[in-house]
């Protein structure tokens, strides 16, 4: 993972550093943050090991690409649902349903035909 760093923003980085910390501390901080990145490092192969003797041979099989929730476009998932068109359902000879009115429905019933929703002045 780069986390969109250049060799640029690095370099700025490193230097800032030198002034913040100062070049006494520095190389100490620069050793900790070795072991630190050296640690997650053996705690990832770690629970990737563990993956793959719980999973077993699956685990190879699985392409973990296809799970990486980066790639996901909120956008492109919708317009996908929205094209494609659902599989017709099979017609099948069955007893009518009841016609259950709706919510919406059962309203405009109790209202009347053309009568506004009630509306209270002093809410909100």
């Amino acid at each position: 993972m780069s986390f969109g760093l250049t060799f640029d923003k690095l370099l700025i980085i490193a230097v800032i550093a030198v002034f913040l910390i100062g070049p006494d501390r520095l190389p100490g901080y620069a050793a900790q943050l070795a072991r630190l990145v050296r640690s997650l490092r053996t705690m990832a192969d770690g629970a990737k090991e563990r993956m793959r003797d719980e999973m077993g041979p699956e685990f190879d099989e699985v392409d973990w690409k296809k799970l990486d929730p980066r790639q996901y476009d909120p956008r492109r998932i919708i317009r996908e649902a929205l094209i494609d068109e659902p599989a017709p359902k099979p017609v099948t000879e069955s007893k009518p349903t009841r016609y259950i009115e709706s919510a919406y429905e059962q309203r405009q019933r109790k209202l009347g035909k053309g009568k506004p929703a009630p509306f209270d002045l002093e809410s909100t």
